[in-house]
């Protein structure tokens, strides 16, 4: 069964505007299956070939010219990160023949390959960053990036028992199609796979059990903020290796790292950006929770339900080929005020606060103020919590249920 996904739209548009088109993201979140899928509705054909074979691989690596007269255009390259030898090649081609919709890349390593991409495709190569399935996906409804003044009630009106249930198993395509997948073996089976090819062929990594044991203990800090310090000490490794670490897990797509928002007139607002993980299924599992009741009652719901939310208002943006570095932050200064989230649009904050509460409060909004105090333009505000429904706090902010999002 193939799931609908809410980018398709995006990437047929850009095919018409750029030779290339590469897909990032992490493994497993459908990238290949997604352009497989659209290809097979084009009118011409689309070849495929994947990296991931050793001997396919060593042709790229060693005789990239070879290669690309071997797989001709239009063409998948699946797994693009183990070969970036081709990008030059690409580009010549490209260069001479600049029909749009030549060449589609996908990879796992998402910054890492951007860097080779602004290198020999900029200005050629349009780029979209696939996650794994959202709420709407799964749901079937229209994919829109999230933003507090535009939100409709059109989600389920889920209970806190079936968003626990969601947390729990995550959002990868395999456990969403298959649903008597066993949760915790797939999520095994997904972390032996991300040692095997992303770790050990591209970062040669020596200690491999310190290095799970870091990503347990990055797992257990989610909707935190980065403290490298804490990090290294529980893992016993140097600030540098963690720094490195947390790297390797952004640019695989693992984790996502919200920046705070920065102003220098303002010396009170903490400067450490906060981590969340992408896929709530994972972090359960890193975090040993193999219960969804039991974490529903434990110490780290509120993480994980902000985590939940914040990765699917990234999801949200990231479907519709809008790129959240410069758009979404949080507030946190020394004073102990903190807003979880604030979405920058058209000249104006707007400020959301994520509760897992059916009724947080009019407190809830009570931090709202400071960006007004910071000179911003300060758009409606949300909460995002367990209400049944959107309702009104006051004039400008309301509760918004986060099965809406």
């Amino acid at each position: 069964m193939y799931i609908q996904r809410a980018m398709e739209e995006r990437i047929e548009k850009l095919a018409g505007f750029f030779p290339v088109l590469m897909i990032c993201g992490p493994r497993q979140v459908g990238k290949t299956t997604m352009l497989k899928e659209l290809a097979g509705r084009w009118v011409r054909q689309v070849n495929y070939v994947t990296l991931d074979f050793p001997q396919v691989r060593a042709l790229a690596k060693e005789d990239p010219e070879l290669f690309l007269q071997q797989y001709v255009p239009p063409v998948i390259i699946d797994e693009i990160q183990y070969a970036p030898e081709l990008l030059p090649y690409i580009k010549i081609r490209v260069d001479e023949n600049p029909e749009k919709g030549q060449y589609f890349l996908t990879g796992s390593q998402m910054f890492h390959m951007m860097r080779n991409v602004s290198e020999s495709l900029a200005g050629r190569v349009g780029i979209l960053t696939l996650y794994s399935l959202s709420q709407s996906e799964m749901e079937g409804r229209e994919n829109k990036a999230f933003l507090p003044s535009d939100v409709k009630m059109t989600g389920g009106n889920l209970n806190v028992s079936e968003i626990f249930e969601r947390i729990y198993k995550g959002s990868m395509p395999a456990v969403k199609v298959n649903e008597g997948m066993p949760v915790e073996e797939y999520y095994g089976s997904y972390m032996q796979t991300y040692l095997e090819r992303d770790i050990r062929d591209l970062v040669k990594i020596k200690d491999e059990s310190r290095f799970l044991k870091f990503i347990a203990c990055v797992a257990a800090r989610t909707g935190q903020e980065v403290v490298l310090a804490d990090l290294s000490r529980d893992t016993e490794i140097d600030g540098k290796t963690a720094e490195n670490w947390l790297s390797l897990l952004q640019s695989s797509g693992l984790i996502y790292l919200l920046p705070p928002y920065y102003n220098n007139t303002i010396k009170r607002i903490v400067k450490r950006p906060k981590l969340y993980f992408m896929d709530t299924g994972l972090a359960c599992y890193l975090s040993l929770w193999n219960n969804p009741r039991a974490l529903e009652l434990s110490a780290m719901a509120g993480a994980m339900f902000e985590t939940y939310v914040i990765s699917e208002i990234i999801k949200s943006y990231a479907n519709a080929g809008i790129d959240t570095r410069n758009r979404l932050c949080y507030y946190r200064d020394n004073n102990n005020k903190e807003i979880d989230l604030i979405i920058l649009e058209n000249g104006k904050a707007y400020p959301v606060e994520i509760k897992k509460s059916a009724n947080p409060g009019k407190s809830a909004v009570k931090h709202f103020g400071v960006l007004e105090d910071m000179g911003l333009d300060v758009g409606e505000g949300a909460v995002v919590c367990m209400s049944p429904m959107i309702l009104p706090i006051d004039e400008k902010n309301r509760y918004v249920p986060v099965g809406c999002i």
